[in-house]
């Protein structure tokens, strides 16, 4: 049985999935993918990977995800299975993975605030008088 390992992360989330093959169940945290991500955008963008390699149903995925939002957790396991899949059979997943853009990172981050600033940009009303 081989299983294969690979990290994934966007903003403050990180995900460690682990792809096996299988009939296509997704556990993120212990849970089904269909109860952890209720929306059904972020079922899609945890999917597209398998979609773009049309392996769709070929791999089990169980996915330990920590830290962020619901939104950079979905984009961190996207990034995780593309990983895992890229590592599994580089010749055939590769190029189409790189194509779709889910093999790069996302590397936007939120800004910090300043002080003085009520925001990261955002400066208090000037008065002249």
């Amino acid at each position: 049985m081989e299983q294969t390992h690979a990290l994934g992360r966007r903003k403050a989330a990180v995900a460690r999935v682990y792809l096996t093959p299988g009939a296509g169940n997704v556990t993120v945290n212990g849970r089904p993918l269909e109860t952890y991500f209720a929306l059904e955008s972020l079922r899609y963008i945890v999917n597209q990977p398998f979609e773009v390699t049309s392996t769709l149903g070929q791999f089990d995925a169980k996915v330990t995800v920590i830290g962020g939002g619901v939104k950079g957790q979905a984009e961190a396991i996207r990034l995780g299975i593309a990983r895992a899949l890229s590592e599994l059979d580089r010749e055939a997943y590769r190029s189409a993975l790189k194509a779709a853009g889910f093999l790069t990172r996302d590397a936007r981050e939120v800004e910090r605030k300043k002080p003085g600033q009520p925001g990261a940009r955002r400066r208090f009303q000037f008065s002249k008088r």
